[in-house]
């Protein structure tokens, strides 16, 4: 279906006017498209990465070694989605007394990449995890995660140290997790 402004009301789910290039630490979500478990499984509250799963794992990683300026905090990769915790270390002098301290326009044109920014570093993963991903599937054109991601600007070390919770005690609570689906 043709993009009908009038029925597709496509909003953005950042934070508005916040500059997501700042020095900050970011927690995201991505999910697989349709929610999909491709990534492995949950056994007895522990992930069990198939290669898939393992791709995600190494993009991941490879996404704090690559770029100067990003840290890599807590992470998880779930049967059909994705947590980790984003620093953007632009000389910030200790990461957990972070918050939305500066807003600042990006641009006036929706979609516009910025260069050290947490949706093009997001970009970037999702980018690289879909490359590898379809060539074992051989899937060439089918998407594998779900358009966007949802982020959470930390705002505090009581916040951090929430999400960090979250993210470890994660597989033991899947069967409760809004995301859970059941493995094919």
């Amino acid at each position: 279906m043709a993009y009908n402004p009038d029925i597709h009301h496509r909003r953005s789910n950042r934070l508005a006017g916040y500059d997501y290039s700042q020095g900050g630490v970011y927690f995201i979500t991505i999910c697989t498209d349709n929610k999909e478990c491709l990534f492995g499984e949950i056994v007895n509250g522990h992930m069990m990465m198939n290669n898939l799963g393992k791709i995600v794992a190494d993009e991941w990683i490879k996404t704090g070694t690559k770029r100067d300026n990003i840290n890599l905090d807590d992470w998880v990769v779930m049967p059909n989605h994705f947590h980790g915790i984003v620093i953007i270390d632009n000389d910030m002098e200790q990461y957990p007394s972070v918050g939305a301290q500066r807003a600042v326009p990006l641009s006036g044109r929706f979609g516009c990449l910025v260069a050290g920014s947490l949706s093009t570093i997001i970009r970037s993963f999702k980018s690289a995890v879909t490359k590898q991903t379809n060539i074992i599937r051989q899937t060439p054109k089918l998407p594998l995660w779900q358009r966007n991601y949802w982020d959470h600007v930390v705002r505090d070390e009581a916040d951090l140290n929430r999400i960090r919770e979250y993210i470890h005690t994660n597989p033991q609570r899947w069967e409760l997790d809004s995301l859970h689906r059941e493995s094919k």
